[in-house]
């Protein structure tokens, strides 16, 4: 097709196969579109396409990717926030008619439906990094390496030591938005499957996000990289861990959790649900 259309933080070009979306540069941007820059989208990862009324005299025209073709989406696992999302292009309501024919033209080529067998869109590229509250991660395409703060780090990972995880031990990822509670990054050990792993700042495994610290735009990239490459090397997925944890554990969290509060970081909204949430797992 070859045409372009333009909106609000980015650009889709429409080529015969895919779909090139270029992610503008700019203090509005939400930053993780500004870490993306531009991503070629194959039409084969691409179940549909909707339009629909936005907010403030907009419309907004969204691709929707098949399950399991985007490492990017998969490592979100659902929880990006509506303006973060990167299938999403914002229009001023005047020109939902020309998104309307571009929404018209590529619905019939899209054929691929179900989820896909593989990752059809690439990942960020390694290598990548970034600054977690107990710690640095960096990803070098090979392993992923945490290096413990001194300031943030807890006992038991001071313990453990600094960790390298190569991508062949990995089996997958476990990405939680540092925008809600106990945000973190797991790294899903293939000798480890099915055995519940500790709280993640307690984990060797893991690194615990904050205010300020392993923000969106450079954390989940990174998750998305380490996520394909495992997948690139054949490694059976990690399922998420099941069972009840150690009431010892539970009584941990919930003291932690009643710290944060009183500090006033947790809501009495935030506290009531977290402690709900942790009682029901004994």
């Amino acid at each position: 097709m070859g045409d372009v259309l333009a909106g609000f933080h980015a650009a889709w070009e429409f080529e015969s196969d895919s779909v090139l979306i270029r992610y503008e540069r700019g203090i509005r941007t939400p930053r993780l579109f500004q870490t993306l820059g531009e991503r070629r989208v194959p039409l084969a990862a691409l179940a549909g396409v909707t339009l629909t009324a936005g907010k403030r005299g907009t419309v907004v025209l969204r691709a929707e990717p098949r399950p399991g073709a985007d490492p990017l989406m998969e490592a979100a696992a659902g929880q990006l926030k509506d303006g973060s999302d990167p299938y999403r292009l914002v229009l001023p309501a005047e020109r939902e008619t020309l998104a309307e024919y571009y929404a018209d033209e590529l619905r019939p080529l899209l054929t691929g439906s179900g989820p896909a067998e593989r990752f059809l869109v690439a990942a960020p590229e390694a290598p990548r990094q970034f600054k977690a509250y107990d710690g640095k991660a960096s990803f070098d395409g090979k392993a992923v390496h945490f290096r413990w703060s001194w300031t943030g780090a807890s006992t038991a990972k001071w313990k453990a030591g600094d960790q390298s995880f190569a991508v062949a031990g990995l089996g997958g990822v476990e990405w939680r938005s540092p925008e809600v509670f106990e945000g973190h990054l797991r790294l899903l050990r293939r000798d480890l499957a099915g055995v519940r792993p500790t709280a993640p700042d307690q984990d060797p495994a893991a690194v615990v996000f904050g205010l300020g610290y392993g923000p969106v735009h450079e954390s989940l990239p990174f998750a998305a990289a380490v996520l394909e490459a495992v997948r690139a090397k054949g490694a059976a997925a990690v399922p998420a861990p099941a069972g009840r944890r150690d009431p010892a554990d539970i009584a941990e969290r919930i003291r932690h959790l009643g710290e944060l509060h009183q500090a006033g970081l947790v809501t009495d909204e935030e506290f009531s649900a977290k402690k709900a949430e942790l009682l029901a797992e004994l």
